[in-house]
């Protein structure tokens, strides 16, 4: 794809934006690949986690996804295997990001997406018919309209399905059939009425552990996945890492760079801390936000923050800003989520304002400005 082309495109996937990693990977590839990958299992971990110097390649692979190598490995041997991969764990861990990076390295292609939401149909994971054609010449092959998943299938690449049990059982069941027997039926037809997967199919599935008994999982369905649990980052140092990649991955898209000053971003850290530490010892859904304090919800604050000050003035990342920013994203509910949130700022941030000067002070008084604003 052409540079022109590329700039077009306002959120490249995985495999356009690092086609020169990937095809630089595939160039030196000398493991061996299951079925039609275009990259051995050592190198996808490499795309994903970035290179190391023992292993002297010519160019330095930038590490993408922050967490446990264990739970990368696992995956990629996963979907290597017959069973599907279902990555689990809380908002904002990075399953959705972490699925994209390995269809990218496997198959050069990460957008055979299903979104699963409560009206999501089985049409939606199989295939729907093109009303016209079928009018004009009745059911046929060329008539049908393939799913992400049937295309995957056709094309022996990665199908996603994202928030899996936010669908109904008799969707999800749809994906037995799909898992076990690698084929889909069009009983429609009287010829030619299965659609046979090709060597490489598999599919990743993501599930917010937080949606745990919305819609549970058959245990039929259980058998096909093996599950990954993606836990929250609580290393402060990785944590920090991942908020300052993905930013300024964000931020790259607007065309510009900001170099975010560390005291800040220790500010934002240890205040997301503190909110997780007082939701953890609240006693009921009224005395915590309802927001996820995930490390995603950090990345927005501080991608908000930054860009308001770039186009209202500001040169660099201000505590003030960051505080009516971290306010504006977390509080949800009126009334409650503003009760909450001032609660904290008085009991927490003004102490800390109080021993540790500095930054927290602005950062004190921006939040207090925010609230009582959401108040008028």
């Amino acid at each position: 794809m052409s540079k022109k082309k590329k700039a077009e495109i306002l959120r490249q996937p995985a495999e356009i934006k690092y086609r020169e990693e990937l095809d630089y990977l595939a160039s030196i590839d000398k493991g061996n690949r299951p079925f039609s990958w275009k990259r051995s299992p050592q190198m996808v971990r490499t795309f994903v986690l970035g290179s190391t110097p023992s292993q002297k390649l010519d160019r330095k692979i930038d590490q993408k996804w922050y967490g446990n190598p264990s739970i990368v490995e696992r995956a990629i041997v996963t979907l290597a295997s017959d069973r599907g991969l279902l990555l689990i764990g809380d908002p904002g861990t990075g399953k959705s990001w972490l699925a994209e990076l390995l269809a990218a390295a496997i198959c050069d292609n990460s957008t055979y997406v299903v979104q699963g939401t409560a009206g999501t149909t089985e049409d939606q994971i199989k295939y729907s018919w093109n009303v016209a054609m079928v009018i004009a010449s009745g059911q046929s092959r060329e008539s049908i309209i393939p799913s992400p998943i049937m295309t995957g299938m056709q094309e022996g690449g990665m199908g996603r399905f994202e928030e899996l049990t936010r669908c109904t059982s008799d969707v999800q069941d749809a994906l037995i059939s799909i898992l076990s027997e690698k084929y889909i039926s069009i009983p429609e037809l009287k010829a030619d009425n299965i659609v046979f997967a090709q060597p490489g199919f598999n599919i990743i599935a993501t599930a917010n552990s937080r949606d745990r008994g919305v819609n549970e999982l058959s245990s039929a369905l259980k058998r096909r996945f093996n599950f990954v649990h993606i836990p929250v980052v609580s290393n402060k140092k990785q944590e920090k890492e991942i908020i300052l990649f993905r930013t300024q991955d964000l931020l790259k898209r607007h065309g510009f760079e900001v170099e975010v000053p560390p005291m800040l971003l220790d500010v934002l850290l240890q205040t997301f801390s503190d909110l997780r530490e007082a939701s953890d010892a609240a006693s009921s859904d009224d005395q915590r936000l309802e927001s996820a304090l995930s490390t995603a919800e950090q990345i927005g604050v501080l991608e908000d923050a930054i860009l308001h000050g770039h186009y209202f003035g500001a040169k660099t990342l201000e505590a003030n800003s960051l505080a009516r920013s971290l306010v504006g994203t977390l509080v949800r509910r009126l009334p409650e989520d503003v009760s909450v949130m001032n609660k904290f700022w008085h009991g927490v941030v003004e102490k800390r304002a109080g021993e540790q000067k500095g930054e927290w002070q602005p950062f004190l008084d921006g939040g207090k400005e925010a609230m009582a604003n959401m108040k008028r």
